[in-house]
């Protein structure tokens, strides 16, 4: 076959042209690869620090002892896998060859290894082979791979990827996601560990994307649980409640709230950076998530904020490092840079703050907000799954702030079913114990149990004490969230966790200015002794009918009133009949080799049913002290307090505590007719309490109505919870019964709103009643 000149060249030209094509996807590829797609350390992320550094000097300051501890590590002959997160910052920001070699040489020799898991967990029937130390490790030298990646030879990249898909990744899919081997499932180990063992195996498949060909799989196969371990519905048959509230909330506690989501946030960060193509599914209650470390979180003011401490975690864990993550991905939101401004502190890898290699090279530019901005938030929240509420009087640093909890007991949720914390001028004055090491005696023997909880005790009895083993089979509940303008009021049930000592455990609370009521109503099946118990910080002490609680300049005072006062004078044994105080030693928050002081509250006599009232009384600078004082009736207890130029008198209709079948709780108290539960009727100072004219608010607590000298107050045919108000614009706040009708006596009002919202409503002329509908929602 004869081939012209002209068409031997130009084969030629198309064999160096298919030529240079290959090697030219060659290089790309080669390229590709060392302009890495990294996880947390992107050119943007590297970028916008630098000019932080330069611009910021909280930041510069947070990066120079960063780039200190990295020097440190490379000068030790020792070091950890969690060394490679500060080599890892400091090496992308320097590019200095000795942080990246040092990753190597950490990566090397932990790879060798052969298991990253504690021998705990190893030597379970099954064999636990991936646990959080597997978690742990091989997060952090992921982190490592990834940033070194550049640094490294293809021989190391190829030989340390196999390691961690050896150590880290299969160990966890085989344990919880590979349907031939796998014996885990999303309620092992709390809701957290799945998020943890899971996703950190994500994250892991991501940094070795390049060298393992099945890593995709892996990717896709893990990101499509989120939705499930997001939306797990617990179980029955074993006592587990869901993962989350429907507004978000966490029950296991705010530190594996923080732990748990933050694990699951950060695989979907790393997976958004290095493979943005890839797809994921949107979950709107991560916004919802952001509001519930809001609401859980108390704001001190030149100090770092508190949190809400239920179970097991810290009073300073916060949901920082879950914001800083969302904020990254997107969702943004005024209140989320008040909230971190607020929260991102202190030093802690896990938590992301600003001074850790992590939260440092994730924070974010934040916008500036107004000097007296604060969250477009309500002031409390009651979340009606996992059965936690707070109530604040406002969103200032070093207001006051009531948290309670009486929902579910297993794990990290405590036996606590009833119990509140308070926090007041920036202390946490009375308190939850805490919590100490998994591994001590007393964790189970004493901070688990009721006892170290403000609760009620019959007989030295709480809550079971193998609930926070086997979980609560009948959960505690909170109901009648009220945050009205003049009360809040919030209803506990922990009768479910005390059915084997008591009928009824129920516990009011009835905040009213500088005064929360706290109202116990019990019965049980035989007589016994009753306790209330108080655990508090700082130094408290009695004086006359009060016992003080104080740390600093904060102060509150809590004062029996029901069913008797303390002495006002002498000795205990000289008035038998009234309160005894006893103190009781229990044990420090994570501090189990001290012991602490703490109260119990009793009455002299057994019974089988009591009624508790308690009052805390608030402290404020400069301001006079609340008056607090007990009256009572046939059938009924009263209290009336005197504030602020006002009087407000609460009535408790001893009728509606459950006695009385078949026949309503028609009671007249003082003249004030009703089926209430609970009453509270708010006047001026020196006005006649005898007329309905001269009320200014009102409180009605699982009443129908309430009606004095034949003009009717508030009506409806259901029973409702609720704050009324009589001024020109008239104001409701109402829990009640969906499409309930209710009247009130009200036609002077010029406008009228009830949760907020304006409502369609009629008056009738001759009876000057004000009538409406509760809304559906």
């Amino acid at each position: 076959m004869v081939v012209c000149k002209k068409s031997k060249q130009f084969m030629i030209k198309v064999f160096y042209s298919l030529v240079i094509g290959v090697l030219m996807l060659g290089w790309s590829q080669h390229g590709y690869a060392q302009k890495r797609q990294y996880l947390l350390h992107t050119a943007d992320n590297i970028e916008r620090l630098k000019t932080q550094v330069e611009n910021d000097d909280k930041i510069a300051d947070a990066w120079e002892d960063q780039l200190r501890k990295a020097e440190q590590v490379v000068k030790s002959d020792r070091q950890s896998a969690s060394d490679c997160q500060v080599l890892a910052l400091a090496y992308r920001m320097t590019g200095r060859e000795a942080f990246a070699e040092k990753i190597r040489e950490i990566l090397l020799a932990n790879i060798d290894k052969d298991t990253w898991e504690s021998q705990g967990l190893l030597n379970r029937t099954p064999s636990w082979k991936g646990g959080l130390r597997t978690s742990h490790t091989s997060f952090f030298l992921s982190l490592g791979f990834d940033a070194a990646y550049e640094h490294l030879s293809e021989d190391d990249k190829q030989k340390i990827a196999k390691g961690i898909v050896r150590l880290g990744i299969k160990p966890q899919m085989e344990n919880w996601l590979d349907p031939e081997t796998s014996f885990h499932t999303f309620d092992t180990m709390g809701h957290n560990w799945w998020s943890a063992c899971v996703y950190m195996a994500g994250l892991s498949a991501i940094a070795v994307r390049n060298e393992i060909p099945e890593a995709e799989r892996w990717i896709e196969e893990i990101a499509g649980t989120a939705g499930e371990w997001i939306g797990y519905s617990g179980s029955v048959l074993q006592n587990k409640i869901p993962t989350f509230d429907q507004d978000g909330g966490f029950y296991e506690s705010i530190n594996y709230a923080a732990y748990g989501v933050s694990q699951y946030l950060l695989f979907r960060y790393a997976l958004e950076q290095a493979m943005p193509s890839m797809e994921q599914e949107d979950f709107p209650i991560l916004e919802k998530v952001v509001d519930f470390f809001i609401h859980t979180t108390y704001y001190v003011e030149g100090d770092l904020p508190l949190s809400v401490n239920f179970g097991d975690t810290n009073v300073h864990r916060n949901g920082n490092s879950c914001v800083v993550l969302l904020y990254n991905l997107g969702y943004r939101d005024d209140r989320y840079t008040w909230y971190l401004n607020q929260v991102n502190k202190g030093s802690d890898k896990e938590g992301l703050e600003v001074n850790s290699p992590n939260g440092l090279i994730l924070y974010p530019d934040l916008p500036t907000l107004e000097g007296d901005y604060t969250p477009d938030l309500a002031h409390s929240h009651l979340y009606k799954e996992m059965d936690w509420a707070t109530m604040r009087n406002s969103w200032e640093n070093d207001a006051t702030m009531l948290a309670v909890k009486s929902g579910f007991s297993w794990n990290h949720a405590h036996a606590d079913a009833g119990s509140f914390i308070l926090f007041h001028q920036g202390k946490n004055l009375i308190i939850d114990s805490g919590n100490s090491s998994y591994g001590n005696p007393l964790y189970t023997t004493y901070y688990c149990q009721s006892e170290a909880h403000n609760v009620i005790l019959w007989d030295g009895k709480g809550q079971d004490r193998k609930d926070p083993y086997f979980g609560t089979v009948n959960h505690g509940d909170l109901h009648h969230l009220i945050d009205g303008d003049h009360y809040k009021y919030l209803l506990a049930d922990a009768s479910g966790p005390y059915a084997h000592l008591l009928r009824r455990n129920y516990r009011s609370f009835l905040w009213v200015g500088d005064v929360i009521l706290v109202i116990d109503d019990l019965l049980a099946h035989q007589p016994g002794k009753f306790e209330w118990l108080l655990h508090y910080n700082g130094v408290s002490k009695r004086s006359g009918k009060d016992l003080s609680i104080k740390e600093g300049d904060a102060e509150v005072l809590v004062r029996p009133l029901f069913p008797e006062t303390f002495p006002d004078a002498g000795l205990p044994h000289d008035f038998p009949e009234q309160m005894r105080l006893e103190e009781k030693m229990g044990y420090k928050d994570h501090e189990p080799e001290n012991k602490v002081p703490y109260w119990s509250i009793s009455h002299f006599e057994e019974s089988a049913r009591t009624k508790f009232v308690n009052a805390i009384v608030l402290k404020e600078d400069g301001q006079p002290v609340p008056e607090v004082e007990p009256f009572e009736g046939k059938d009924f207890l009263g209290v009336r307090i005197t504030q602020g130029g006002e009087v407000t008198e609460v009535y408790f209709n001893l009728l509606a505590d459950g006695r009385l079948k078949h026949r309503n709780s028609v009671i007249n108290m003082n003249g004030w007719e009703t089926d209430a539960y609970l009453t509270a009727l708010t006047f001026d100072v020196g006005s006649d309490r005898t007329t309905s004219e001269n009320v200014k608010k009102l409180f009605v607590g699982h009443g129908s109505y309430l009606r004095r000298d034949g003009q009717v107050m508030v009506h409806s045919l259901s029973k409702l919870y609720g704050e009324f108000g009589f001024d020109d614009d008239g104001k409701a706040y109402i829990d009640g019964q969906a499409g309930a009708k209710v009247s009130m006596n009200g036609s002077s009002f010029e406008r009228f709103q009830v949760n907020g919202q304006s409502v369609n409503h009629s008056v009738d002329e001759e009876s000057g009643l004000f009538t409406f509908r509760l809304s559906d929602k």
